[in-house]
């Protein structure tokens, strides 16, 4: 499939891989040093597409040369330091997000089974709201922002209700909000970007 969807902004850029290629086809993307390192990282097939799609993704927005490594955290970095970088997947794709500061992205499928989890995240002075006449977008794009924050803060211990606020905003296919965060003692501001698609939500997030 190559590239899904991808988007660019002064200082950051993301893109998104819909992962529909065979096996074989994604392995031939890619070095082969990087396909044996899969092999011997998983034994299950759906976690080495998903690792490899990260990579084929990487060298379309990066270029191939580029590498990713994890801190003990496991909170991704690029081996040159050329960027910041985040990392989201959800069922069917994944999304690198790229950027010159601290940053954080997010994918999340569709699905009513947020409206189950909806108070672990939700604070009684958020509005979730509606589009299209569906609440559970909104449900949805509040966690997905929310995990797109934990991955900018990059703290652990994160409590996503207590820790994490997100304005009020009016939902849209795509549209902006403001969020904040009181985990650190510099209570962080936040831009946040989302859109939304028939198969997820996506959220990115930078620091004021």
């Amino acid at each position: 499939m190559a590239l899904f969807w991808q988007h660019q902004e002064p200082g950051w850029r993301w893109g998104v891989w819909k992962m529909e290629e065979t096996y074989e086809e994604l392995c031939a993307l890619l070095p082969h040093a990087v396909v044996m390192q899969a092999e011997q990282s998983f034994s299950s097939l759906h976690r080495r597409q998903e690792w490899l799609s990260v990579r084929a993704l990487l060298a379309q927005c990066a270029g191939s040369g580029v590498q990713i490594g994890y801190l003990p955290s496991g909170k991704p970095y690029l081996n040159d330091d050329s960027a910041f970088i985040s990392i989201s997947h959800t069922r069917g794709y994944v999304a690198v997000m790229l950027g010159e500061k601290p940053l954080g992205i997010d994918i999340e499928q569709y699905g009513a089974r947020v409206h189950k989890v909806a108070s672990r995240f939700m604070r009684e002075d958020e509005r979730a709201g509606t589009w299209q006449e569906d609440d559970t977008w909104g449900l949805l794009l509040h966690w997905s922002a929310k995990e797109a924050m934990f991955k900018c803060l990059g703290e652990q211990e994160v409590d996503f209700r207590e820790h994490l606020r997100i304005l009020p905003f009016e939902i849209k296919e795509k549209g902006e909000f403001l969020a904040h965060e009181c985990k650190t003692a510099a209570c962080h501001g936040f831009r946040g970007y989302y859109w939304l698609h028939a198969d997820f939500v996506l959220t990115a997030v930078t620091f004021l």
